[in-house]
């Protein structure tokens, strides 16, 4: 738990921050920065989510990596992701960052669909229930059989709701709202990622496992 009556929404980047151009590109290097906050905000999940936090952060160094190859040409994700597509001779699978941020994305929905879900409860739903949820509808279409009875067992190993939030430092009116400006951000990122993958014609079955 954060003591001092702070939450850990004051030394994380927040997703309420992420820039997005004129026509709702999103800015790299700000997103690449709430996505390191929301690891650490998975550490509020416990140790059974190690690996899912250890995914998260191997992703956010695909997309980094890409970006720090050309930083004054890849400042958006959309920039990024275009320019692996453009070259013909690319094969899928060395399309690292346009791989790295497709899952990236779907943790990020699964997130933000799981924790919406439960901060919006009236009956104040246990966070293993709400997570479970969003799991079937979320990472569970592109997880093998092998991996998905691993997720299921980590649900179940999730933090009690107060607990969860206590370790958040969620505490009182100012830290509820971070984290609903968080929550909010986090779902605009997932509304325009979405959008962009499915307007440019990625698969949604592309780079499935």
């Amino acid at each position: 738990m954060i003591s001092g009556g702070t939450s850990i929404f004051d030394r994380i980047a927040s997703f309420s921050n992420v820039s997005y151009t004129k026509d709702e590109c999103v800015e790299t290097a700000s997103f690449v920065s709430a996505c390191d906050g929301l690891a650490t905000v998975f550490d509020s999940l416990g140790v059974a989510f190690a690996f899912v936090k250890s995914d998260i952060v191997g992703n956010i160094a695909k997309v980094r990596a890409k970006q720090e190859e050309l930083p004054h040409r890849f400042t958006t994700l959309q920039s990024i992701v275009k320019n692996e597509l453009s070259n013909q001779n690319t094969s899928k699978s060395t399309r690292t960052a346009t791989e790295g941020l497709l899952w990236l994305k779907r943790t990020l929905d699964f997130t933000h669909q799981g924790l919406k879900m439960n901060w919006e409860s009236p009956t104040n739903e246990e966070l293993s229930v709400s997570l479970t949820k969003s799991y079937q509808v979320t990472l569970a279409p592109y997880h093998s059989v092998f991996v998905q009875p691993l997720f299921t067992m980590t649900m179940k190993a999730c933090p009690s709701r107060a607990d969860f939030y206590n370790n958040l430092g969620i505490t009182n009116a100012k830290s509820r709202q971070q984290f609903q400006n968080w929550l909010n951000g986090l779902g605009r990122c997932v509304y325009n990622l979405n959008e962009f993958y499915e307007r440019n014609g990625i698969s949604k079955d592309a780079f499935g496992g």
